[in-house]
């Protein structure tokens, strides 16, 4: 069949009108990327994480290096609650769990970590998006936010700037 006569009429458009677009297929913004934290602070890490694949890994490696804030890879809950102990009374604000990551047991650590721990902690899972059953054990368990991978690659410097701000970073300025 002859297509010829497309050329006549707008080009290659394919019947679509010309200048309008479908509804949530518009152009996609780039977010900006939050401000890094600032440097010169000499305390401890505040964010641990449980991950082993070597690709969020590295992700979370040079996001933390671009937001000047500090990440501690442990492998048990063990591992992690000597670090806190050496750190000093300062507790950990945010423990980041690969729930895929059998080595670290996330479903039995996550309720020991929360009952040493109390508040001030946040935990933070990340898993497919289809494990919905995982999701669900995971908030049982202790979890504060369950994300899938694709939300928590695309939240990490927003989650890393709030958790490794010092203290005084983190709460907002009074307005009188």
């Amino acid at each position: 069949m002859d297509h010829s006569y497309r050329a006549t009429m707008g080009g290659n458009n394919n019947g679509h009108r010309p200048g309008r677009q479908r509804p949530g297929y518009g152009t996609q913004y780039p977010q900006p990327e939050p401000e890094p934290v600032p440097a010169g602070q000499d305390s401890g890490p505040r964010i641990f994480a449980f991950v082993d694949d070597l690709f969020f890994l590295a992700k979370i490696q040079e996001t933390a290096r671009k937001m000047n804030v500090k990440v501690e890879f442990v492998k048990s809950d063990k591992d992690l609650m000597d670090r806190v102990h050496q750190n000093g009374e300062e507790k950990p604000s945010l423990i980041i769990f690969d729930l895929n990551n059998v080595n670290a047991k996330p479903l039995t650590a996550i309720p020991k970590l929360k009952s040493k721990l109390k508040k001030g902690t946040s935990i933070v899972g990340f898993l497919s998006h289809v494990q919905g059953d995982l999701k669900q054990k995971a908030h049982e368990a202790g979890c504060d936010m369950v994300l899938p991978r694709s939300a928590f690659s695309q939240n990490l410097p927003q989650l890393l700037r709030r958790h490794g701000a010092p203290e005084e970073l983190e709460a907002p300025p009074t307005v009188q």
